[in-house]
C-alpha cells in the first residue's frame, strides 16, 4: 500500500465522526447505507456527515454508489484490509504471531 495513502487513511480516522462513520459502514457490510441512515444512526447534520463522508473517500476507505435518488456508502474493504496489512506487514520481526494468523474481515478477496 502507498505510504501517501496510509497517512491520508489513518489522518481520516483520526477524527470521532469519521471513525464513527466508517465502523457504521463496516458492520452494514458490503451493501452499505444510505447517507440519510448513517446521519439518523450518527446523529450527524447532513452537511457535517457530507464534509466527513469526503474526507473518508478521499482516504479511499470509503465507496458511493447512487440508486435511485439515494446514494448509498459502503467501506472498502480492500483498502482496510490494506492498511492493516501494511500496519503488521513486519510485525513480531517476521515471526509467526497472532497478527499474522489472524483472518480479516468478511470482506476480503484473498
Amino acid at each position: 500500500m502507498d505510504q501517501n495513502l496510509v497517512v491520508r487513511a489513518l489522518s481520516a480516522l483520526a477524527h470521532e465522526s469519521r471513525l464513527a462513520i466508517f465502523r457504521a459502514l463496516v458492520v452494514a457490510g458490503p451493501s452499505g447505507l444510505s447517507a440519510g441512515e448513517i446521519s439518523q444512526q450518527l446523529g450527524l447534520t447532513p452537511s457535517s456527515l457530507s464534509f466527513h463522508l469526503k474526507d473518508l473517500s478521499h482516504a479511499e476507505l470509503v465507496r458511493a454508489r447512487q440508486d435511485g435518488r439515494f446514494i448509498f456508502y459502503s467501506a472498502n474493504f480492500d483498502a482496510m484490509n490494506g492498511l492493516v496489512g501494511f500496519l503488521t506487514q513486519n510485525c513480531c520481526a517476521g515471526a509467526a504471531c497472532a497478527a499474522s494468523e489472524s483472518s480479516f474481515c468478511c470482506g476480503d478477496q484473498a
